[in-house]
């Protein structure tokens, strides 16, 4: 995606701005925390209650274990990557788009609750997923975190998603080791360029299995650029096979519009089109374009903007403005996770991935529709 000549110039302004930026996220983000969840939350949790939905999530990490025989995961780099598997309970009052997080001692009937939990090694992770989709519907579903994301955070979010969406796909966790803290969004970028590696190397996994079926990747925020980061990986390496197996979303990503045309640029087209869920009004990557000097973030770009339909069109992405839909921290980063309820009917309108359409539209939350803006301009540039 490349910004024309005509647009905004975004030149970089002096250090003491970019300084004022990075105070005010820190000030904005401590301001929206709540008390975050700790490994308790992952103590399993033996009993269940009626109504309630379990979900498996099979998680491979670059997280290093607390413990060997744990699955207590901290911020440290794992030499190599390690496998989980979780079974997470979703209450049966679950509020679609939110995680009822256990307030005190977890309850089953009121909460998101730990049930059951396993350490995998590598081929117990492979034949787990793999059992699962060829018992579902043949898919996986592969979930890449953002920035300041604590790896139980990340599982329920994925809990979450998976109980919301109500399809029949295998959900993996690929929890890369963020900081999990405010002020650790530098090393979160060192982090993240730690992992291109090992997402590369679970995506071929799955690709590789027998079970037929799509491998959905969703990257969000940071995780975003990780996630390109590995399908670029993937390209360079020869396993375009592994790329056609994929459908790619990323959700709210944190990646310079510049950076981002250069990836593209490597991975080439996807089939079905890339697609980018955007919010012009998402406050947290609005400030992390100002601390990177003034340069824009992809997912941030507005779809109204002329050039933002025309690059999305020549470069074979669905640029998705998800503005209606209501976030949880305050920030407008995570509308992303009011999606997934969504999914279902938004999968039978676009009838099939190879139905997917490139170019930029707007999400309308009463029809659960997608309708283009300026379509006559847009059909315009099709056209040239």
């Amino acid at each position: 995606m490349s910004r024309p000549r005509h647009a905004p110039s975004f030149a970089p302004r002096d250090g003491a701005w970019r300084g004022l930026a990075l105070v005010s996220l820190l000030m904005l983000l401590i301001a929206g925390c709540a008390v975050r969840p700790g490994p308790e939350v992952l103590v399993p949790v033996p009993e269940t209650v009626a109504g309630a939905r379990i979900i498996t999530i099979y998680v491979a990490s670059t997280r290093s274990r607390e413990n060997s025989d744990s699955n207590v995961f901290t911020s440290g780099r794992a030499a190599q990557l390690n496998y989980a598997e979780f079974r997470i309970s979703i209450p049966p009052g679950h509020q679609t788009g939110k995680i009822e997080w256990p307030k005190g001692t977890p309850n089953p009937a009121t909460s998101f609750v730990t049930v059951e939990q396993r350490v995998l090694d590598r081929a117990e992770f492979a034949q787990g997923v793999e059992a699962r989709r060829l018992r579902g519907d043949g898919k996986a579903g592969v979930f890449i975190h953002g920035y300041n994301t604590n790896f139980q955070e990340s599982l329920f979010e994925l809990a979450q998603m998976a109980a919301d969406a109500g399809i029949d796909t295998a959900p993996v966790l690929f929890a890369w080791p963020s900081e999990g803290t405010v002020t650790g969004y530098l090393a979160d970028k060192e982090a993240v360029t730690y992992s291109r590696d090992g997402l590369a190397d679970v995506l071929t996994l799955l690709a590789n299995q027998k079970a037929k079926g799509d491998i959905t990747v969703i990257g969000h925020s940071m995780g975003a650029w990780l996630t390109v980061e590995a399908l670029r990986q993937l390209r360079l390496t020869g396993r375009g096979n592994v790329l056609a197996k994929l459908e790619v979303v990323l959700a709210a990503p944190d990646i310079d519009i510049d950076v981002f045309r250069a990836q593209t640029q490597v991975i080439g087209p996807l089939t079905p089109p890339m697609t980018v869920l955007v919010s012009r009004d998402d406050v947290a990557l609005s400030l992390s374009g100002k601390i990177s000097g003034e340069r824009p973030r992809v997912g941030a770009v507005n779809v109204d903007d002329a050039w933002v339909r025309e690059a999305a069109l020549k470069g074979n992405f669905q640029i998705i403005d998800i503005s209606e839909l209501k976030g949880t921290d305050g920030f407008n980063h995570d509308r992303y996770l009011a999606l997934a309820a969504f999914y279902p009917k938004l999968a039978a309108q676009q009838g099939g991935r190879q139905a997917r359409q490139a170019g930029a539209f707007v999400f309308n939350t009463v029809g659960a529709t997608l309708a283009a803006p300026f379509s006559m301009a847009g059909q315009a540039i099709a056209g040239q």
